[in-house]
């Protein structure tokens, strides 16, 4: 699987890896910026399913990551802002996920639902709204790839960041340095080249850039930039 080594390579080289949110894109020229993602710096593609229950809005469902995965060139990270995500754990395998994000406040078994993702062969992420502890992890850090903490509040691109994201980090990194594990750290909302180098310098390993990307005149150029600042 395309990811490992992507995972493998954050301890060796301390690379930053960037990974641009599909739900930024334009959906009247998608395969455009697929392409873009593909021939860009950029390290993964992250692709937000969103169900209008877990959060205020409906994204795009598994059609559309279908024809995603058809072009993608690179891993793809799957967040899952769903209730009950078990039930489509298969269904994301099945389409080409790499990494499979499901958030902590929708898993009531969420040890169970780790093992799950990893029976399919996806790496295992937990998503964690900005309210969430990071201590409510403790006990299953060992077994999480990918933790994602939300710089915003999910549900809809272009928010503001939120300020205490960085303490956050810094306490996530102290739990998984405590703990023995390989996890790594992923923080979605709201990252621009203001604050992109400071999330890296507290702890940060993947940040997924969405407006601030796609809205940018040279979305490729602003890949590269964001990676410059963040490799240091």
């Amino acid at each position: 699987m395309h990811c490992s080594a992507s995972l493998r390579n954050n301890y060796t080289m301390k690379n930053t890896l960037i990974a641009p949110s599909v739900l930024a894109a334009d959906f009247g020229n998608l395969q455009r910026d697929i392409e873009m993602i593909n021939n860009s710096e950029a390290d993964w593609f992250h692709i937000d399913i969103m169900d209008g229950v877990f959060v205020p809005n409906i994204s795009y469902g598994m059609p559309v990551l279908e024809a995603i995965n058809r072009h993608a060139k690179k891993t793809i990270d799957v967040h899952l802002m769903i209730i009950d995500p078990d039930r489509y754990i298969k269904t994301f395998a099945e389409l080409g996920a790499n990494i499979l994000s499901v958030h902590y406040e929708a898993c009531t078994h969420l040890h169970r639902t780790l093992q799950a993702i990893k029976a399919e062969g996806m790496k295992a992420g937990v998503a964690i709204n900005p309210h969430t502890n990071i201590d409510l992890l403790e006990d299953v850090i060992i077994d999480i790839d990918l933790v994602c903490i939300m710089s915003v509040n999910p549900g809809f691109g272009g928010q503001s960041f939120i300020e205490n994201t960085y303490a956050k980090i810094e306490k996530l990194k102290a739990l998984i340095i405590k703990k023995g594990a390989t996890t790594i750290i992923e923080v979605d909302g709201g990252v621009t080249n203001k604050n992109a180098k400071q999330l890296v310098e507290a702890g940060a390993d993947v940040l997924v850039a969405g407006s601030f990307v796609f809205k940018a005149e040279n979305p490729t150029q602003t890949i590269h930039d964001l990676k410059k600042l963040t490799n240091f």
